[in-house]
């Protein structure tokens, strides 16, 4: 359960080998012990940030969890609870893709879709059913500014995004009253392993900081938090850009 303070006893990494995810864990850590459950692909990288939690203080338990399985949701979700309940779900994984790749391949597209988009939508529709009758939890999804306007240098990433803000979005109002709720998290670009070696974007962000407005957006019960927090600014000017002036912006 969640404490007065509002600290969860329990933490599910969905995607848990991404540096969000291990920010989130680490700095939850940082006020109490819990139980962290890391659920990835059966990598090194993996047990390494098992280890790593370990070292923190964390009671760890491994299970697995592929995007590209859509039966994987519901044994992860399963496994999960098999510990006890599940206090607060970060659904943390993703991918960005190639954009040249992706407009010229039917197949890499769906391919992206199913990891991006369906299976976050698979992994929310499990743990809201499963937190619905323990009678509390939060879901923390990861989306992104992208999502907000889809951009010609990354419309499939940016499609997928904004479908899965949509489904979160519709998901915490089906929830209101369960006492299960939800958070959606927009971050602009995350100086990350995932974006290593693309060229930075004005009001970058970190991991750290991400999981800052992760702990502090469940704790006051927000439905939505951008960071930093300037982008949700930048980005409302961007959507009611008119479309002819949108396409010809350099990005």
């Amino acid at each position: 359960m969640i404490d007065a303070l509002g600290s969860p006893g329990s933490l599910l990494l969905v995607g848990g080998t991404s540096d969000i995810a291990v920010a989130t864990a680490r700095r939850y850590l940082a006020e109490r012990p819990l139980r962290v459950v890391v659920a990835a692909r059966d990598t090194p990288r993996r047990a390494a940030v098992a280890d790593e939690l370990r070292t923190a203080g964390a009671d760890v338990q491994v299970v697995d969890f592929d995007a590209e399985d859509p039966g994987s949701a519901e044994r992860m979700v399963a496994a999960a609870a098999g510990g006890g309940d599940i206090d607060v779900a970060v659904i943390a994984f993703g991918q960005l893709g190639d954009q040249d790749q992706l407009a010229s391949d039917p197949a890499a597209a769906a391919a992206l879709g199913q990891v991006n988009y369906v299976a976050p939508v698979v992994a929310g529709t499990v743990l809201a059913n499963r937190m619905r009758s323990q009678g509390h939890g939060a879901i923390v999804a990861l989306s992104s500014v992208a999502g907000e306007r889809a951009r010609r240098s990354n419309y499939v990433y940016g499609s997928t995004k904004a479908g899965v803000d949509a489904f979160y979005s519709g998901l915490a109002d089906s929830l209101v009253g369960t006492g299960v709720s939800v958070l959606v998290v927009r971050p602009g670009f995350v100086r990350s392993k995932m974006t290593e070696g693309l060229p930075e974007a004005p009001l970058s962000t970190t991991p750290e900081a991400v999981a800052e407005a992760i702990v502090t957006g469940v704790r006051k019960g927000r439905h939505t938090v951008w960071v930093p927090g300037a982008m949700r600014w930048v980005m409302s000017g961007l959507r009611h850009t008119p479309r002819a002036v949108f396409r010809r912006l350099p990005f």
